[in-house]
């Protein structure tokens, strides 16, 4: 298995045949609006793609969404849309997200209703987890979406947590199913009001700790309500004496 980050939550999953993208948002630098009325009011994303990621997506077979309402375009975005409606790729989604897709003209392939029980997925299974985007007042108006969970023969049970706080829910899904590559957010972002609404610096450090093992932290250094750097990652992980794997945009794991 294979996963190259691209930038922020996108990033591209080889199992064998299959080039699973995930969460694209594939817009120039500038191109989409701040996330902050106040402080930090940059333009999104803050970065460009990295060199070689066109090329990349010329391969990809399949998108996997973890969600795309309520304004997030840092998981879908209208470039990732016109893409993938050009190239008419499967897009697989929740129920709640379908009709959304298709009146977008994608392709979508929806998954089974049952929540958090596995279903098909390429030849495997994939079975959702539940996401808390924020709490109070501010996860009162987020779209929570979900993480997956996808087990592929002969590949590494691979979770991909989505945009989350660290929870009972996302606790639960380690210690049952021990998953052997994790990919979490840990860019600690927040709005003007409120407290986090996915992992931070300390929460990942948990997860990883929980984990026991191969550790992906990503939604870093792209949008502008992420404070956390890979620096100040790498430093926090380093006094726990926790191993994350930290990528850098474009580059390949190999697992």
């Amino acid at each position: 298995m294979k996963i190259q980050q691209l930038r922020n939550a996108t990033i591209i999953v080889e199992f064998g045949q299959h080039r699973v993208l995930v969460d694209p948002m594939l817009a120039r630098q500038g191109a989409l609006p701040p996330l902050r009325l106040f402080g930090a009011r940059q333009r999104n994303p803050l970065v460009e793609l990295p060199v070689g990621a066109r090329a990349a997506l010329e391969s990809v077979t399949h998108c996997l969404i973890t969600h795309c309402q309520k304004g997030h375009f840092d998981h879908l975005d209208g470039a990732g849309t016109k893409w993938l409606r050009e190239r008419q790729i499967p897009v697989i989604c929740t129920p709640h997200d379908a009709s959304y897709l298709r009146q977008r003209g994608l392709n979508v392939q929806a998954l089974l209703p049952a929540h958090e029980h596995p279903g098909p997925f390429l030849g495997g299974r994939i079975r959702t987890i539940r996401c808390t985007h924020g709490r109070g007042l501010v996860g009162r108006l987020m779209e929570h979406g979900v993480g997956f969970l996808i087990e592929m023969p002969g590949e590494p049970s691979l979770y991909l947590a989505g945009d989350t706080l660290l929870t009972n829910a996302v606790r639960a899904c380690v210690r049952e199913h021990r998953p052997a590559v994790s990919v979490v957010p840990a860019g600690g972002a927040r709005f003007d009001l409120g407290g986090d609404i996915i992992m931070g610096i300390d929460e990942v450090i948990e997860f990883a700790q929980l984990s026991g093992a191969a550790v992906v932290a990503n939604h870093l250094e792209a949008i502008s309500h992420c404070p956390v750097s890979r620096l100040a990652l790498a430093e926090a992980a380093s006094c726990a004496q926790v191993e994350l794997l930290i990528p850098q945009d474009g580059q390949v794991l190999e697992f």
